[in-house]
């Protein structure tokens, strides 16, 4: 599947993909794609069923490393890669399963277990959103409210509501990812572990409960190579809560995309 993707920085290099979580897009990793591109190509993807990308039955994890791999072939058959939640375990699975395409793996707030962290709520509240007549964001906001109290979820959702189309509609594709939320809350049975022999980075919110114990371990089964950095004064979104620090800390992990 082409995926829609945004390229920022040199023309040149060895280029770093980023790839964004469970109902967000390429623009939520902005921040840190522009720093990364001061010195390197930076490709940013819109996963299946988010954004401006096609949208597809077919939700799996399977499915979305195999189209990070066509976006890297296409790109020269090699990428640093750092992925956020959903985005970090389709990551994940790609070096796994295709250790060849990648030379460096950033995880972020995620680790390679099965999560309780159910998120069929926020479809339904979004597919009970009555859309029609809907012109303004405000207006979206307050009738999301009751599905989804909490203002910072909301506004993020809400990126992914095109208020252009008509009628308004939702970029993401609701009615697969509600069908696959069980595969994206877990994590592929019979992946092969310590598959993938480059740097890995791990990093994690202080405030975040989704790498406990059990998911560092998990990770370093997965990864035995794998070095591990909490932010503090973050959370999940850790790189919307702590931009710059992200951004340092992977513009200093893939550094200049030599060796």
């Amino acid at each position: 599947m082409k995926l829609n993707r945004t390229s920022a920085g040199p023309e040149s290099g060895l280029p770093i993909l980023l790839v964004h979580g469970l109902f967000g897009q390429a623009r939520n990793l902005g921040a840190q794609a522009r720093r990364l591109a001061e010195t390197r190509p930076v490709v940013s993807v819109d996963l299946r069923n988010h954004g401006e990308s096609p949208h597809d039955p077919d939700a799996g994890y399977a499915a979305l490393a195999a189209d990070l791999a066509e976006v890297i072939e296409d790109l020269g058959g090699r990428a640093d890669v750092a992925g956020h939640s959903m985005g970090g375990k389709a990551a994940m699975v790609l070096a796994l399963t295709r250790p060849q395409l990648v030379r460096r793996l950033a995880i972020m707030d995620i680790a390679p277990v099965a999560y309780a962290h159910d998120q069929t709520p926020h479809i339904d509240a979004m597919e009970a959103l009555e859309l029609g007549g809907l012109d303004r964001r405000a207006e979206a906001d307050r009738g999301l409210a009751a599905g989804v109290p909490d203002r910072g979820t909301r506004a993020f959702l809400l990126q992914s509501l095109d208020l252009k189309s008509d009628p308004p509609a939702w970029r993401l594709n609701l009615p697969a990812l509600r069908t696959h939320m069980p595969a994206i809350v877990g994590w592929p049975e019979g992946l092969p572990e310590a598959n993938f022999g480059g740097p890995v980075l791990a990093m994690r919110g202080a405030r975040s409960d989704y790498v406990t114990a059990e998911g560092e371990a998990a990770l370093r089964r997965h990864f035995p190579q794998m070095r591990l950095v909490t932010l503090k004064n973050a959370g999940h979104w850790l790189h919307a809560d702590a931009p710059e620090a992200v951004a340092d800390t992977l513009a200093a992990f893939f550094g200049d995309g030599r060796g």
